[in-house]
């Protein structure tokens, strides 16, 4: 096969990806809900359990008027939803599904590349606040810089703790160095990088700068129609993406209880959706965290127990 027919047929599965697992996620988002929270109207539309549900989100979203604000900075309010998805894009580039060639780019470097690109997120929340010209959005997007600042920290931390463990930044050489034992030995990371994973997708209880309660929605007042979509969209990309990472680091990525490589592509996603039912269940069971709590748990908890980590991890190499 052509080295260009090869990489055209990694990126297209790439996007298929990109397009079809965060639906997979809301749709199930939808029924979880439902389920635990006793919402009805989830489960009738289009008859069968509410099948349609996600179909009817989409019809709503492409009906609302496209609205900028007079006052609004309209390259880059308009620009900031794009800003938003591609990062995540980029990172399922790196992501390995299953050994050999299932993955969309290898890279030597695939975890540094990751954290990278999921950091630029931040610039998509200052975008859509200060170009939105409305104080409740510049108040949620300084919120929300705060936020994904203070837990990148940890996050790299507990990242870089499997990585010393494995002794590389390659997402499959991870995975391939992973054995059953590292669940107790990088428990503690793993906890730290989901939560402050769940924090940098600002997914509840981390949701304080989109709080409606007090901020009617944040750096996103101001959007509707499909670039509130894909504010949504970008959201439901992430929680696909830490899921990923959290199996890929932490999970043994496509290694299974049997030996079969030929499945590995399954076991990822069955981890992958089960960490995303995890990401789901946090938000219908526990209440936004104000601010200040917000910032004492990533400070004074997260990033003391990934830097402890971190020195555990350094101690047992040496030792080994």
């Amino acid at each position: 096969m052509p080295d260009w027919l090869e990489a055209v047929l990694r990126v297209v599965g790439v996007l298929v990806a990109f397009l079809t697992l965060p639906l997979v996620v809301g749709q199930a988002e939808h029924k979880v809900m439902a389920h635990m929270q006793g919402r009805l109207g989830p489960m009738y539309a289009g008859g069968f359990h509410g099948w349609a549900q996600l179909v009817a989100d989409g019809v709503k979203f492409v009906q609302k008027e496209d609205v900028t604000p007079r006052e609004a900075d309209r390259a880059v309010f308009r620009l900031a939803p794009v800003v938003a998805l591609v990062p995540y894009l980029l990172a399922l580039l790196v992501i390995p599904l299953g050994p050999g060639d299932l993955v969309g780019q290898p890279l030597d470097i695939g975890l540094f590349f990751v954290l990278a690109v999921v950091g630029v997120g931040v610039v998509a929340v200052l975008m859509s606040a200060w170009a939105s010209a409305n104080k409740y959005s510049l108040l949620g997007g300084l919120r929300g810089a705060a936020q994904l600042l203070g837990y990148e920290l940890p996050l790299v931390l507990a990242a870089a703790s499997v990585a010393m463990a494995a002794g590389t930044l390659s997402l499959p050489g991870i995975v391939e160095a992973w054995r059953p034992w590292w669940l107790l030995w990088q428990a503690p990371a793993m906890i730290v990088f989901f939560v402050a994973g769940l924090a940098e997708i600002r997914r509840p209880p981390f949701d304080m700068p989109v709080a409606d309660s007090e901020l009617v929605f944040g750096y996103m007042t101001e959007y509707t129609g499909l670039r509130f979509a894909f504010f949504l969209l970008a959201e439901y990309v992430g929680i696909v993406v830490i899921a990923a990472l959290t199996t890929v680091l932490f999970l043994g990525g496509w290694q299974g209880p049997f030996a079969d490589a030929q499945l590995g592509w399954l076991w990822t996603l069955l981890k992958v959706f089960a960490v995303s039912f995890v990401i789901i269940w946090l938000r219908v069971s526990y209440p936004r965290l104000r601010e200040d709590q917000l910032q004492r748990l990533c400070w004074l908890v997260l990033v003391p127990a990934s830097l402890a980590q971190l020195v555990l991890t350094a101690a047992v190499r040496v030792a080994l």
